[in-house]
């Protein structure tokens, strides 16, 4: 496991959760930290993601303005801070570190490595 994911969990639509990512030593410093995540029966689904540097971010529409995209440099750890959850945001959530040099996009094969993911579940 190269990147550990903790949080998640179940909250009632409108509330708040959170997802942190640790990101091993042994992956290095990465360019960039994304999110994504993965509804029953859907595919992985790219969230957004933080340049690791100089701390850009980007999201989807659908989560702008709810969802957090953070990162801590000196421990190494990604952030994700999640707020006025919906029902429809209820998946399974990953982490995923870009090693390469260059650019990434919204594609899970721009990243290197993954968290084991965890889930969230919004109820109504």
């Amino acid at each position: 496991v190269q990147l550990q994911a903790s949080g998640g969990g179940l909250t009632q639509a409108g509330g708040s959760l959170s997802v942190s990512c640790e990101i091993f030593r042994s992956v290095g410093s990465p360019k960039a930290v994304g999110w994504f995540r993965q509804g029953p029966g859907l595919d992985r689904e790219f969230i957004g993601a933080i340049s690791w540097n100089g701390g850009r971010v980007h999201y989807i529409d659908s989560v702008k303005g709810r969802f957090t995209i953070s990162r801590d440099n000196a421990k190494n750890t990604g952030y994700l801070q999640m707020n006025s959850l919906k029902p429809e945001d209820t998946a399974v959530y990953y982490c995923a570190a870009r090693g390469r040099a260059g650019s990434y996009n919204f594609r899970p094969t721009s990243f290197d490595y993954w968290g084991q993911g965890t889930q969230v579940t919004v109820s109504s």
